[in-house]
């Protein structure tokens, strides 16, 4: 049983409608690594590889403060008003960086928009959860998580065709213009709700603060769990889209093959976000985040021994599979933990923490690749990341939906009506 109520034609406007506002998130998060290369090219942006990464950093800033701001708001005020909001906020400034002159109006607009994307997911997946199908709540967080993948592969695709023939600013204007789009069917097909959690599942406690939510009734621990292994599993997702390439580069792999093999990592990825949800509904979350964790610890360890032909890409593709939904499911598993009342604010603290390690990971194989030591150590590295993420997840016990028997929160009494 799902944790809220809700007619099959309903729970399919949820997941699409979420499903796209994710893969708009992918492509606005991607998009500047698309333009950079031209901006760094062009004299009058002065633009520098240093300056470069401020702007890449001030943007990921404004991420974290939007996942951990918004929330706790969506808690309060309601998940379809604030998914709504938050589109409007990143399409609008993301529009406005296509008229930015320099490095410091584009990291100011990148802050701000960072502020909508990054209360994008928390909502997202917050309400994906409330409106899942019964007992297929993780399959549909991670399904709905390959949107971002999309989203970032056509931002890639668009700027090869466009950019030559339209220039930079054109992308920014293709990220914003489909979410406006997407606002006003938001607001016609998604469910209403009266915020505190409602009408998906228990009411909340008058008054109660969703912040103090995380900590009540001993879940002290697992809040800080599911932080560890966020911030594990978000800076192996970044450090390896980062930096995979140029580490294979200096294991003695040529141009062409390092990228295929950064390719070769997404579409792991993406195949393991199709079958990590089904995974986790069959075995239990718990257990499936942990085997994920571990696997993709042992993958990325493999990686350290220099393989022939297709074997480092089987090994590319099986570390794509279990590093990036691993972290999905750390998500799923949060979205089941707390009560409806507390479930933004939960998701947005999980993907707050974790930004911090988004930016981290980058920083990490930077300084390995500095030192010299990128290969083999930085797979070693980043193995013992995969690993802690694993003892995280192990720390969190057997609390709501980490075992299929209880993976379904009973529904409460609705509060407010719903269409």
């Amino acid at each position: 049983m799902s944790n809220t109520t809700t007619d099959a034609p309903a729970s399919g406007w949820v997941r699409g409608l979420c499903w796209s506002a994710v893969a708009l998130e992918g492509y606005d998060l991607v998009v500047l690594g698309v333009v950079l290369p031209v901006l760094l090219r062009d004299p009058a942006w002065g633009l520098t590889p240093a300056s470069a990464s401020v702007v890449a950093t001030v943007g990921l800033v404004g991420v974290m403060v939007g996942a951990l701001s918004v929330g706790p708001v969506s808690d309060l005020v309601g998940r379809r008003r604030t998914l709504v909001a938050t589109v409007v906020l990143f399409s609008v400034l993301s529009l406005a960086c296509a008229a930015a002159v320099g490095p410091t109006s584009l990291a100011v607009l990148r802050f701000l928009a960072g502020i909508g994307l990054g209360g994008v997911l928390p909502v997202a997946l917050a309400t994906v959860a409330e409106h899942a199908p019964p007992r297929r709540g993780n399959a549909a967080t991670t399904i709905m998580m390959t949107g971002y993948h999309v989203g970032a592969v056509a931002a890639a695709l668009l700027g090869i065709a466009l950019i030559p023939r339209l220039g930079w600013p054109v992308m920014f204007a293709l990220g914003a213009v489909p979410a406006l789009l997407l606002a006003p069917l938001m607001l016609t097909h998604l469910p209403r709700d009266g915020g505190r959690g409602r009408p998906a599942g228990p009411a909340a406690r008058e008054g109660a603060n969703p912040v103090r939510e995380l900590f009540r009734d001993g879940r002290a621990r697992a809040t800080i769990a599911f932080w560890v292994a966020s911030f594990m599993g978000l800076l192996l997702v970044y450090g390896l889209n980062t930096w995979l390439p140029e580490i294979m580069r200096s294991a003695g792999y040529p141009l062409g093959a390092a990228l295929a093999l950064l390719l070769t990592l997404n579409v792991g990825a993406v195949l393991g976000l199709l079958v990590g949800g089904p995974v986790a509904d069959r075995i239990g979350v718990r257990t499936a985040t942990i085997t994920w964790f571990v696997l993709g610890a042992v993958f990325l360890a493999l990686l350290s021994v220099r393989l022939p032909g297709v074997g480092v890409y089987a090994i590319v593709l099986l570390a794509g599979i279990f590093v990036f939904s691993a972290q999905v499911l750390v998500y799923a598993w949060v979205g089941r933990y707390y009560p409806a009342a507390a479930r933004g604010t939960a998701l947005g603290a999980a993907s707050g923490v974790g930004r911090l390690g988004a930016i981290t990971g980058p920083a990490l194989g930077g300084a390995l690749l500095t030192a010299g030591l990128a290969y083999p150590w930085g797979f070693y590295a980043f193995a013992l990341v995969a690993a802690l993420g694993a003892l995280a997840v192990a720390a969190v016990g057997r609390g709501p939906g980490a075992t299929p028997a209880d993976a379904e929160v009973p529904a409460a009494p609705a509060e407010g009506t719903a269409s």
